[in-house]
Order: C-alpha cells, then sequence, then structure tokens
C-alpha cells in the first residue's frame, strides 16, 4: 500500500487550483451565483489557530457541496487587520503596527494556502489595505453628516489587560473571555450610530433571511425592541412596559451614570407619596430611559 504523501500531493493540486483559477468564478457570467462568505481572521498572533480551522473548514465543505450542485462559488478571503488585539500584539512584539501587519499576513496566508480550502485568492483583500478602509471612512463621514454618528458618555466593560472596551457577550462571569482579566466598569466617551432609527426595519427584513431560527432569535433579542410608555416622576423620567402598576411603585431603579439622584425622593404620580431613588445593576443606562419604575408586587428584580 503506497502512503498518502500529503505535504506533495496536496501542495500540486492546490498549485493547479490557482493555475486554472479553479475557484475565481466570473461574477458576469454567474447563472447560479452563491457568497460563501466567512469571518476573516485578524492577525492578532504570529499565526493561526485551531479555531480558525475549526471555522474555516466547515464552511469550505460547505461551499464545495453547493459547487458540486451547480453554484458559481465565490468564497473570498483576507485579514480583518485592524484592531486594538493587533495592535497590543505588535506592542508585545517591539514592532509598529502597520509593520506588523505585513509580516503577519505573509505568515497567515501562507497557513490558509496549506489546508486547501477553496479560497478565490484574486479577491483577497485586507482592512488595513488604504485602498479598503478609505470607503470605511468615507461611509463613516457619512453617517456622521447625515446625524447617525454621534459621541456620548456610556457605561462601559473595560479590560485592563488588552486595554479595550468589551461586549457583554464578551464579559464571563465578570472576566475578559480572551485574556481572564476581572472586567471593570467605566464612564467613557465613545462614538455611536443611531441604529435604532432603524430597528423595526431590521425587524421586518429578518423574515426574509433565509436563516436558522435560533439566529433569528438571536437578532430578535439583541435589538430587544419593547413597546410601553415613559411616566415622569418629577425629574426622573422612566420607561415601562407595564403603565398600568404604577400604582404599586414603591421605588425608582437607575443605572449607574445616573447616580447623582441617588438618595433623593420623588412623587409618585398616581398616588402621590414619596418613593425613594436606588441604584441597581440591572437597569442598563441605554435601554429606554435608563431609569425605571420598580413594582415589588408584580417583578422578581424589583423584589430582590
Amino acid at each position: 500500500m503506497n502512503k498518502y504523501d500529503h505535504t506533495k500531493i496536496e501542495k500540486k493540486w492546490q498549485g493547479e487550483w490557482e493555475k486554472k483559477k479553479s475557484f475565481s468564478p466570473n461574477l458576469n457570467k454567474a447563472k447560479k451565483p452563491f457568497y460563501n462568505l466567512m469571518m476573516f481572521p485578524y492577525p492578532s498572533a504570529e499565526g493561526m489557530h485551531v479555531g480558525n480551522m475549526y471555522a474555516f473548514t466547515g464552511a469550505d465543505v460547505y461551499g464545495r457541496y453547493q459547487r458540486m450542485n451547480g453554484y458559481d462559488v465565490l468564497e473570498p478571503i483576507g485579514l480583518d487587520g485592524f484592531g486594538i488585539h493587533s495592535e497590543n500584539y505588535a506592542i508585545k512584539v517591539g514592532r509598529h503596527p502597520k509593520e506588523h501587519a505585513k509580516i503577519s499576513e505573509e505568515n497567515f496566508y501562507r497557513q490558509l494556502h496549506m489546508i486547501g480550502n477553496s479560497y478565490d485568492w484574486n479577491r483577497a483583500l485586507e482592512t488595513y489595505d488604504l485602498e479598503y478602509y478609505k470607503w470605511t471612512q468615507w461611509l463613516f463621514v457619512k453617517m456622521f453628516k447625515a446625524g447617525f454618528a454621534y459621541k456620548d458618555d456610556a457605561i462601559v466593560n473595560w479590560c485592563p489587560s488588552c486595554k479595550t472596551v468589551l461586549a457583554d457577550e464578551q464579559v464571563i462571569d465578570d472576566e475578559c473571555e480572551r485574556c481572564g482579566t476581572e472586567v471593570t466598569k467605566r464612564e467613557m466617551r465613545s462614538w455611536f450610530f443611531r441604529i435604532t432609527k432603524y430597528a423595526d426595519r431590521l425587524l421586518e427584513n429578518i423574515e426574509k433571511i433565509k436563516w436558522p431560527e435560533k439566529i433569528k432569535i438571536a437578532q430578535r433579542n439583541w435589538i430587544g425592541r419593547s413597546e410601553g410608555r415613559i411616566i415622569k416622576f418629577e425629574n426622573i423620567e422612566v420607561f415601562t412596559t407595564r403603565p398600568e402598576t404604577v400604582n404599586s411603585a414603591t421605588f425608582i431603579a437607575i443605572s449607574g451614570n445616573k447616580n447623582r439622584f441617588t438618595g433623593n425622593y420623588v412623587i409618585n404620580p398616581s398616588t402621590n407619596k414619596k418613593i425613594p431613588v436606588w441604584e441597581a445593576q440591572y437597569v442598563l443606562a441605554n435601554y429606554g430611559t435608563g431609569a425605571i419604575m420598580g413594582v415589588p408586587a408584580y417583578d422578581e428584580k424589583d423584589m430582590e
């Protein structure tokens, strides 16, 4: 039995595929176009890791399956080289981020070639290439001029080790999912996009996308549309989905960035009784007005 020499055989056929442009479809003449996009790796180390291979292999198998079913499959690849993680790694090894990006690019692409996925190497791109990011800058300026990009203060998750802001999903048991450092809360001036202006359209169009239902549910939850009323308790406006329970409100709960009100009292407009104002961790600054009415009789969190 002949031994399978993967280093020789696979390299040979990978060379043939690239020479014949086997995975570079003619987009202008594609009869059955299929866009098989996977997440670009970000070069925050010397090379690839097994997580990249785990994700890319499954996506590539699906792309090959579609190609065998007669689709003109475009499977692009590139490097998402912008970001604090890439910059932190460049600092760690003592190189300028721009210089290190080119070193990482060479090694990452060498490894990506080795695994033999059906990438269209004629359409590779890097997010740190001026020809790419000049368009993201152009888009930001357009958003800014239209009033959709603005600056505001916000309470954020901060990793002191990675020196970056983390999304809630990146914080596991109060620790950074990447390095395990304890995450702190801090107020920071940040850029925001007014995506809420598109929330209804996003929710409606989710139904038109051929995604698994669990992904659609996650998207709906992320958008998190709530319908209710804003009730004014003197100088504090609260948002509630249960305005009919205002009679039972015994306190006001506010997010951490509104602590100037903590320890005060306000009048319940329905009962004319004074109720205290407290800071509560479960109240989010970016949900509603950042303040809610506490109704222990009907809400477990309020009771706790």
